[in-house]
């Protein structure tokens, strides 16, 4: 058999760029796989490293749509091309379910050598030892994060280990519907505006108008996270919660003032807006004309409406955003074959054409050199604009926080809970405030 090679493809700056790959351990694995291990069908099953014809086989599980299912695989098969020695096994499926799969395929000890994970769960698997530690290789060049912005690459440390290289990075957006706001004579919304400024702003767009200027925005964790930050707090604080009832309670206040004020939706069409998935947020739907989400998902939100679409940095202090992960690449510790694997989710990064196809599928290319070369390169308007907006919002971000500690899923959901007790006026403001502490201070110890 031949190792793997790997052809040069062309940086941004006219350099070849070369995987960095650690080629003697690689070549001891290749070898390793033909001599050692018996032979099996193409199709080997997650944890299988060699093909029936001498090939390393590297599996890969994430989750999305088909549009992510295709680019995914056209970058895998471009890898295959410039490494003809490595082939892989591509499993894809949607997002609901995908980490009830995951957890079944690691715990039965038949992990993909590759998988997608976020930040809800990232600190859970690590704390598994189910994430292979990525610095050596950062440290040893080859990772390269040279031109991955330092907060991007911190948000993917646990416990001192770099437990997922950050698939894109991504930050919040307060997307609205730039056509109506315009045609009604109405001033845009602008990054720098206060939590009150804006719900004034929401307020008189629902009075001009009669669609209701904002999604309420009380169940919405991120849209939290960043209004603690710019209070001097934070979701977390190590494996503790890093707020108190007392902030919670003014967040729901907050928001129970722009509900007063018709700022928003009625409770059913809030309660709709919470349940959605991004292709029916309700500035698409016409039912409101602004929605919290993430940057990268502008591309995806113009598809569904004729509009105009503008998108800003969530009220305060934009320093209170950062540099957010959209999702990672982790590695299986106990992958027989690391050092490829490694050299796959490196690929994907810093790859020209790699990056090229994927695109900001899953937010702004982590590389910013070729952030750049993406935004020139594409015909897509809203990716340009998400593009531009980041990087403009880059120049404010504040320092990443931890990542999410064991839990945070949890606690998403027991802020929905809380959050719509008390927009159906089951509960007072402060009510719902604590219930949902006592909640998340549950499932963070359990």
């Amino acid at each position: 058999m031949h190792p793997a090679t790997h052809p040069t493809a062309s940086a941004p700056d006219g350099r070849t760029y070369r995987t960095p790959l650690l080629r003697r351990r690689l070549l001891r694995g290749l070898v390793a796989a033909v001599v050692t291990l018996p032979l099996v069908g193409a199709a080997a099953a997650c944890g299988d490293d060699a093909a029936s014809d001498g090939k390393t086989t590297i599996s890969i599980f994430w989750w999305g749509g088909e549009a992510r299912a295709q680019l995914t695989e056209q970058a895998l098969d471009l890898y295959t091309q410039k490494n003809p020695d490595v082939v892989f096994e591509k499993v894809w499926q949607a997002n609901q379910g995908y980490f009830d799969k995951l957890a079944t395929l690691t715990a039965g000890g038949n992990p993909p050598d590759i998988f997608q994970i976020d930040d809800n769960f990232l600190t859970e698997y690590a704390a598994r030892n189910a994430t292979l530690d990525l610095k050596p290789y950062q440290e040893s060049g080859d990772l390269d994060t040279s031109k991955f912005p330092p907060s991007l690459l911190q948000y993917g440390v646990v416990d001192g280990k770099l437990a997922g290289l950050a698939a894109g990075e991504n930050t919040q957006g307060l997307v609205y519907n730039k056509t109506l706001v315009t045609e009604n004579g109405l001033p845009e919304p602008t990054t720098g505006m206060s939590w009150e400024e804006h719900i004034a702003w929401a307020e008189q767009v629902s009075k001009k108008t009669g669609v209701p200027g904002t999604m309420d925005a009380s169940a919405i964790d991120k849209a939290f996270w960043v209004w603690l930050r710019q209070q001097g707090k934070d979701l977390y604080s190590g494996n503790e919660l890093g707020f108190t009832v007392a902030d919670v309670t003014r967040w729901f206040e907050l928001w129970k003032d722009a509900r007063d004020r018709g700022a928003t939706p009625t409770p059913d069409v809030i309660h709709e807006g919470n349940a959605t998935d991004i292709t029916k947020q309700l500035v698409v739907t016409g039912k409101a004309a602004t929605s919290w989400v993430w940057v990268n998902q502008m591309p995806e939100l113009k598809k569904n409406t004729s509009d105009e679409l503008g998108v800003i940095a969530y009220p305060g202090d934009p320093s209170g955003q950062w540099a957010r992960a959209s999702m990672y690449w982790s590695v299986f510790r106990g992958s027989k074959n690391a050092d490829i694997a490694v050299d796959v989710i490196n690929f994907l990064a810093n790859d020209a054409d790699a990056v090229k196809l994927l695109g900001t599928d899953r937010g702004l290319p982590s590389n910013l050199d070729l952030r750049r070369v993406v935004s020139d390169d594409t015909t897509d308007e809203a990716m340009k604009q998400s593009i531009a907006v980041e990087t403009e919002l880059a120049k404010t971000f504040g320092e990443a926080p931890q990542v999410p500690i064991k839990g945070h899923s949890k606690v998403r959901a027991e802020l929905i809970k809380a959050a719509e007790n008390a927009l159906y006026g089951r509960v007072t403001p402060a009510e719902a405030a604590a219930q949902f502490v006592e909640a998340c201070t549950a499932a963070i110890a359990s």
